[in-house]
């Protein structure tokens, strides 16, 4: 832009409102290159979600009136380590935007400006997070999920997966692959007219009709699962590539690279598998199961490759430790939540990668009506192990954990014992025997069942399951005594021995506490104990200091 050109678009800025959330006025320089970055990214959203092209970043304005009064800030000399800020921010934006950093002066003052490309067909990051303005307060977009799913919304149809590769040719497919996906498709349409036509068909013709290729045009798909290895440098900057590591007794790692279609079963024999035995408590005959069922290694391992954000261009991971196999991809989950795909029967309205979905469906890899997820949970209920575990903590990443293992014996032969169990109930099970919070709510569903014992939150397996299970010394160890019992211990202990520091109080009691409760909620119960003994019952007196407490009777 020419100088005339953006002091007019100045101009226009500063009579825009003076809470405009797609423009950010500043003096001097009040803010570092870490929210630069942060403004550029609520900035871009925030232009979105108001249906205009850019964002404005602006030094040299007076923010409370949007008078011109200059700035010594000049963002085109400003470093970060080693590199210039512009090269630095770009870096670190995700998905990949326009900025434009100006320098300029307006009526005798100087100016400084960052004009940002808009989100389009997504939230735009920075260094993983993404960021809003609400007012003139800039805060994390995940915090608003609501304007979150309305930039998902407004994103024009986009789909990575279908993308034409120009330079790329059948040549750089895989034609084992190609073979074996040929034989999948044909035996998935056996019911279909077209099946006495497959055989007739070239390969060009077998690809566009299992919608891997388009008009016998290489896409993206088509790399990702049937490609030559040597062929994914048509992804580039994105990245097909699957990671195993093992974490155990022994280490190792390996990469799996394109034709996915058959690189995931590499990957599966790669995976330390036996069979190990549960006794039911009421049957002398043991019930043996696999550590990990094949069906659900494959289908964690294709919804990764289905799901993947292949516009972060990171690899997907699978991580195999002593009991447990845990999938990494990035991305969150593109329509829903967890709870709506296990309990409602969700099926989505649209995917992150619907070529690839479609083409995945086609061969076999995946059911696209979205009951996958919900089957790994009932699968792995079935074989009477704890049920898979999302974690959706990490921006951009989903992780899944499918465990190999027993966590509570107890929690297994209740599966086994109660087989009519439903699977909302056995989530929530599920959930206490990971020591994880559950609401109220969910707490008085497992009550009514007779499933769970002790005060909220501190809940347990009941003493009816205990008894059915055999383990009534876990539920005795899990049970709480009730305050007086606690209380009689501290007061005896100060009859004989005249005081105590905070120090022997715990030793006293950490050990009679309840398993149940972990390290912080027993100081923290200790901490109330402590408390109702002095300033309710009036029985016994801190004479120490804050920092060193000394216990005494009350006279």
């Amino acid at each position: 832009m020419t100088d005339d050109e953006l002091i007019k678009l100045l101009d226009i800025l500063r009579s825009s409102p003076k809470e405009s959330e797609w423009i950010e006025f500043k003096h001097n320089r009040s803010i570092d290159n870490q929210e630069i970055g942060e403004y550029i990214s609520s900035l871009s959203n925030s232009a979105n979600l108001n249906s205009q092209p850019f964002g404005y970043l602006v030094w040299g304005i007076q923010d409370s009136n949007h008078n011109i009064i200059g700035t010594t800030f000049k963002p085109k000399s400003v470093k970060e380590g080693n590199q210039d800020l512009e090269f630095w921010l770009n870096q670190n934006i995700n998905p990949k935007i326009n900025i434009f950093i100006y320098e300029f002066t307006s009526l005798g003052y100087s100016v400084s400006l960052i004009k940002i490309s808009a989100a389009i067909d997504r939230p735009i990051k920075f260094k993983h997070e993404a960021f809003v303005r609400i007012g003139s307060v800039k805060t994390n977009l995940k915090n608003y999920p609501e304007k979150e799913r309305q930039i998902w919304l407004k994103a024009p149809e986009y789909d990575w997966s279908a993308q034409i590769i120009p330079s790329a040719s059948i040549n750089n497919l895989d034609q084992i692959a190609i073979l074996k996906a040929r034989e999948v498709y044909k035996s998935k349409n056996k019911e279909k007219s077209v099946f006495n036509e497959i055989d007739n068909w070239n390969d060009i013709t077998f690809l566009d009709k299992a919608k891997i290729t388009v008009d016998g045009k290489i896409t993206n798909t088509a790399i990702i699962l049937l490609g030559k290895s040597e062929s994914t440098h048509y992804l580039s900057p994105s990245v097909a590539r699957i990671t195993w590591k093992l974490e155990a007794e022994e280490s190792g790692y390996e990469h799996f690279d394109p034709p996915f279609f058959l690189t995931i079963n590499n990957l599966y024999h790669k995976i330390r598998n036996y069979n190990y035995k549960i006794l039911p408590s009421n049957t002398l005959t043991p019930i043996e199961v696999s550590k990990y069922e094949q069906w659900i290694i494959l289908e964690a391992l294709n919804n990764c490759i289905a799901h993947q954000d292949y516009s972060l261009n990171s690899r997907i991971n699978v991580i195999e430790k002593t009991d447990e196999l845990i999938f990494s991809n990035s991305g969150q989950f593109f329509e829903g939540s967890l709870e709506e795909y296990l309990f409602k029967d969700k099926t989505p309205g649209k995917y992150r990668n619907t070529f690839l979905a479609q083409a995945m469906v086609n061969l076999g890899m995946i059911d696209t009506v979205g009951h996958g997820i919900k089957k790994m949970f009932t699968e792995q209920k079935k074989r009477y192990l704890p049920l898979p575990e999302y974690d959706f903590s990490v921006s951009d990443k989903i992780t899944l954990r499918i465990y190999g293992r027993a966590i509570n014996e107890n929690y297994s032969k209740l599966l086994i014992e109660k087989a009519d169990l439903d699977l909302y109930s056995t989530f929530l099970l599920d959930k206490v025997q990971k020591d994880q919070q559950l609401t109220k709510e969910e707490n008085q569903h497992l009550k009514k069942l007779n499933l769970v014992e002790g005060r909220y939150p501190n809940i347990f397996v009941t003493s009816k399951i205990a008894s059915i299970t055999g383990d009534k010394s876990s539920y005795i160890k899990n049970k709480a005594f009730d305050k007086a019992y606690y209380k009689k211990l501290i007061t005896e202990y100060l009859s004989k021995y005249q005081s105590a520091s905070r120090e022997d109080i715990d030793n006293l009691l950490m050990s009679k506490l309840p398993d149940v409760l972990n390290e912080i909620q027993k100081q923290n119960k200790i901490k109330n104990l402590l408390s109702e003994l002095s300033q309710k019952d009036k029985k016994i007196n801190n004479v120490g200091t804050r920092s060193s407490s000394k216990w005494i009777l009350s006279s």
